[in-house]
This record gives structure tokens, sequence and C-alpha cells, in this order.
């Protein structure tokens, strides 16, 4: 069931690409994504989303960041690490969104987790946005980095 309220950044849900609206080489199928955007004045029902891919990149570059969760993802997604494709950055109707699911509990009602980036993880992905909207130069960089 899709998500009704806002969500905070660094949450990670579940969006459903392939609802229509998308085309190759867009992302057209479920994947885990990272909430980027906070809670917007006069813009219920959205937000904005970098998918998390469980592939690597073929070549680095500074708008795919590696990051790695606390927990791992519930299957078919069952991972730790994971890629943000930040040069995909959209924004997404919450009918698109919704949180992961577990087991039922003794109750018999659905479960949902929450998970989150790490801090450091989602400060990565929001340098990586920068690039990948051609805004790299606004990031703070050291010797030896992008």
């Amino acid at each position: 069931m899709p998500i009704k309220l806002s969500v905070s950044p660094r949450t990670v849900l579940l969006c459903d690409y392939g609802m229509g609206g998308f085309v190759p080489p867009e992302m057209v199928k479920r994947r885990p994504v990272v909430i980027v955007s906070p809670r917007l004045p006069h813009r219920d029902g959205l937000c904005t989303v970098v998918p998390l891919s469980g592939t690597p990149p073929l070549h680095a570059v500074p708008y795919v960041v590696k990051v790695d969760l606390p927990e791992p993802l519930p299957d078919p997604f069952g991972e730790r690490t994971f890629w943000a494709k930040c040069d995909m950055v959209g924004t997404v109707a919450f009918g698109r969104l919704d949180l992961f699911q577990t087991k039922r509990g003794h109750d018999g009602r659905r479960r949902y987790l929450h998970p989150k980036l790490p801090q450091d993880a989602f400060a990565e992905v929001r340098r990586g946005v920068l690039f990948a909207l051609g805004l790299g130069h606004l990031t703070i960089t050291t010797p030896g980095t992008h």
C-alpha cells in the first residue's frame, strides 16, 4: 500500500517505477530509493528520491555513490551494500512509494521496516546529486577527491 504522509530524508523506501510514465533508459522497475527532499510547503504527495542499485557501476564517477545500510533489506533485495544512482534523481508521487514489509507479528498485523541511511552516507548521496546536476563545483573538495 502506498505511503500517505511524507517521510524524512535518509529513509529508504520501495519505489515502483514500473507503474508507467518512465521509459528506458529511465528506471522502469521496482527498486529501493532514498528520500533526499524534506517535506516542502505546497508540495503534498511528492518527494524527491535517488534510486539504489545492487550492481556496482562500470566506471567510477562522482554521481554514483556506494552506501552501506545498517541492516540488509528484505528479499528480493536482501543486501546491505548499494550504489546510489544520483544521476537518476527524480520527484515521484507517494503512490509509487511503499515501506518495506516484514513477516506479520504475533497479532497478525503487518510489520514495516523504516531503514535509514547513516548520516555520512547521506551526505555523500547529496554530494553525488550535486555532481549529477553539474553543480559539483559547489562541494567542498580536498586534495585527492573529486
